[in-house]
């Protein structure tokens, strides 16, 4: 099993790919990516199967959870309960953030 992740390269390689996500841990119990999104790039994900905690590395914007907008900022981070609607918007700079689930990535 792997023990050690470099985040910094997958935000790299995702600026250049199609995908605005990296799940790079996904156990029974847990899993564990990057998002990344460019300056005013659209957020598509669907609900979750788990819990989520995000933890916001850099960047700007807003969270919708539920129908509320959260300010998102460096060092915050944030918990959306499994099934709830939840989108990254309204970002002016990169936004760079890890995400925890408390169970698999499905």
């Amino acid at each position: 099993m792997k023990i050690e992740f470099d985040t910094k390269k997958y935000v790299k390689g995702m600026a250049k790919g199609k995908s605005y996500f990296h799940t790079f841990l996904n156990r029974e119990n847990i899993a564990a990516g990057i998002l990344r999104l460019a300056p005013g790039q659209e957020d598509t994900q669907a609900l979750h199967d788990s819990d989520e905690v995000y933890y916001v590395v850099k960047g700007d914007g807003f969270l919708n959870i539920g129908g509320k907008d959260y300010h998102v900022s460096e060092g915050m981070s944030y918990f959306v309960a499994k099934n709830i609607e939840h989108q990254f918007h309204g970002n002016t700079q990169e936004l760079v953030v890890v995400y925890f689930f408390s169970g698999p990535d499905t």
